[in-house]
C-alpha cells in the first residue's frame, strides 16, 4: 500500500507540474477573472483525470534526489514553454486590436484588460474577450490541453531539454504572431492610409475648412463602422490560426 501511494504521488507530482505551469499562462485562464484558487483546482482535477493517460509515458520514480528534482525542474521549464507559446499566439490578435485602435482614434481610449492584465486599448480589449469566448465556445481549450498531453510524447520527462529547439520555436512563434496580426488588421491600416490622404487633400484644396473639427469625428464614425463590418472575419481569421498553430505544436 506504501508503494501504490508513493507511486501515485509521483505520477500526481510529474503530471500536475507540467499541466499547473501551463495552466498558470495560457490564454484564458491566466486572465484576472480567474483566481489562482480556481486555476489551482482546475490544475489539481484534470491532473487526476489524465494519470492514467500519461502514466505509460513516465518513467520509473527516481532514488536519487537530484536526479528527482531534475524530473520537477523540468516539467515546470516544459509547462512553462507551453504555455507561453500559445500566449505567443494570442498576442497576434492584441497587435491587430491595437493597430484597429490606433486607426479608429482610440489610441488614448485604455481599460484593464483581462486576458493581458494590463492597459490596452479598448479596442484590443473588446477583441481579446471576443476571441477568448470563441475559443472556449469552438472548444479549442480542448485542444490546448490536448497540446499538455501530447507532450509527453514529443518531450518525455527523463529526456534532456532542447533549450536550441524551444528559442527557435519562440523566435518563429513571434515572427509569425507579428505577421499574423498585421494581416489581420490590414483592413484598419489601409482604412489609415486612405482617410488621411483624403483629410490631407481636403484640407490643401481647401484651406479655410477646421479640418481637425471635421476629422475626428469622421475618423470614429468610419472607423467602428470598418470594425462592425470586419470584426467577424478578423475573429475566424485569428481562430484558425490559433488552431493552425497549436496543430503545427502538436507535430
Amino acid at each position: 500500500m506504501e508503494e501504490l501511494i508513493s507511486l501515485n504521488i509521483y505520477t500526481f507530482l510529474m503530471v500536475f507540474l507540467r499541466l499547473g505551469s501551463a495552466l498558470m499562462i495560457m490564454p484564458g485562464f491566466m486572465s484576472s477573472y480567474v483566481n489562482t484558487q480556481v486555476r489551482l483546482s482546475i490544475a489539481i482535477a484534470l491532473s487526476i483525470i489524465l494519470m492514467p493517460l500519461i502514466t505509460p509515458h513516465l518513467p520509473t520514480q527516481p532514488q536519487n534526489t537530484l536526479l528527482f528534482l531534475q524530473y520537477i525542474l523540468s516539467e515546470i521549464v516544459v509547462g512553462l514553454f507551453i504555455g507561453l507559446i500559445m500566449q505567443i499566439l494570442f498576442t497576434a490578435l492584441n497587435l491587430a486590436g491595437f493597430m484597429a485602435g490606433q486607426a479608429i482614434g482610440f489610441g488614448n481610449a485604455q481599460i484593464f484588460d483581462p486576458a493581458t492584465q494590463n492597459q490596452s486599448i479598448v479596442i484590443e480589449t473588446f477583441l481579446s474577450i471576443v476571441a477568448l469566448t470563441v475559443i472556449f465556445l469552438t472548444d479549442l481549450h480542448h485542444l490546448m490541453l490536448s497540446a499538455v498531453i501530447e507532450s509527453y510524447t514529443l518531450l518525455p520527462v527523463s529526456t534532456n531539454l532542447p533549450f536550441g529547439d524551444f528559442a527557435n520555436n519562440l523566435t518563429s512563434s513571434f515572427n509569425q504572431s507579428f505577421i499574423i496580426g498585421f494581416k489581420i488588421s490590414s483592413p484598419f491600416i489601409a482604412f489609415t492610409i486612405v482617410f488621411y490622404s483624403g483629410i490631407g487633400l481636403v484640407s490643401r484644396l481647401m484651406p479655410q475648412l477646421n479640418i481637425f473639427f471635421l476629422s475626428l469625428p469622421l475618423q470614429i464614425y468610419l472607423g467602428l463602422g470598418l470594425l462592425f463590418i470586419t470584426t467577424p472575419v478578423m475573429i475566424i481569421w485569428f481562430s484558425k490560426y490559433f488552431e493552425d498553430g497549436l496543430q503545427e505544436f502538436l507535430r
